[in-house]
């Protein structure tokens, strides 16, 4: 009962609002550290980019744009995702609406229409953010997003924005919800490039370089703010594993 009221159209949107309100709280009254300092501006030189994110982060890393970067993101067509695109379109970014999967899944999450929308709004200069992980798969790089570098021509740069005072929440990707008045932190890793004609073994060398790319900027983000990753043992059991 309580999942289909939160799909109402207007309930959606008064959520959504109280969302940005909060969000632009958490931004205005919170210290962040930039790791290279200036980062944002690294990034808006080589733009359009492709900006790659751990699920759990939407809304934190809309912190990192600087003013006047256009932004598209890649979005879900789930209900969760329906009220994820208002808040981000509340916030100046451009949602994209889809996801990746296996067979007929990408099929019916609109993986191939959202490749092809992420393409276009590349080649039309908008930087393009996405989560690297796929759903229910915390911490593991999926190949869409080096397949979107090599398709595109375009860098991907990992990311990661924390706050040292947050909810950490028990979901499957240990997402966190900044609160105000405190410290945060960004963190920019270095940017990963994939050739037009790279082949199968290049690919998979490329999706490692952004899964950890992505770990190390975690890792510096937490401890640039004195704090401990909440997801950072999902990272440790798949390296202990392989």
């Amino acid at each position: 009962m309580l999942k289909r009221i939160g799909r109402v159209r207007f309930v959606q949107s008064a959520i959504a609002n109280l969302a940005v309100a909060w969000l632009r709280l958490v931004r205005s009254t919170t210290r962040f550290e930039l790791d290279p300092a200036g980062f944002p501006e690294i990034a808006r030189a080589d733009a359009p980019v492709i900006v790659a994110m751990w699920h759990g982060q939407h809304f934190m890393v809309s912190y990192a744009w600087p003013a006047g970067m256009r932004v598209s993101a890649l979005i879900s067509r789930s209900g969760d995702g329906e009220l994820n695109a208002r808040v981000l379109e509340r916030l100046g970014v451009e949602p994209i609406r889809g996801s990746g999967g296996a067979g007929a899944k990408i099929r019916k999450r609109g993986g191939a229409q959202a490749l092809r929308a992420m393409l276009r709004r590349l080649a039309e200069g908008s930087s393009v953010v996405l989560t690297a992980d796929v759903p229910k798969i915390a911490r593991v790089c999926g190949d869409g997003i080096v397949v979107l570098a090599r398709l595109s021509g375009r860098p991907v740069y990992p990311i990661a924005v924390v706050c040292r005072w947050r909810i950490d929440f028990r979901s499957w990707d240990r997402a966190s919800l900044g609160l105000p008045f405190g410290r945060g932190a960004m963190a920019l890793g270095a940017p990963v490039r994939v050739a037009a004609d790279a082949g199968p073994d290049e690919l998979e060398r490329a999706r490692h370089a952004v899964e950890n790319g992505l770990n190390e900027a975690h890792a510096r983000a937490y401890a640039m703010v004195g704090s401990a990753d909440p997801g950072a043992h999902l990272a440790a059991r798949l390296e202990n594993a392989s």
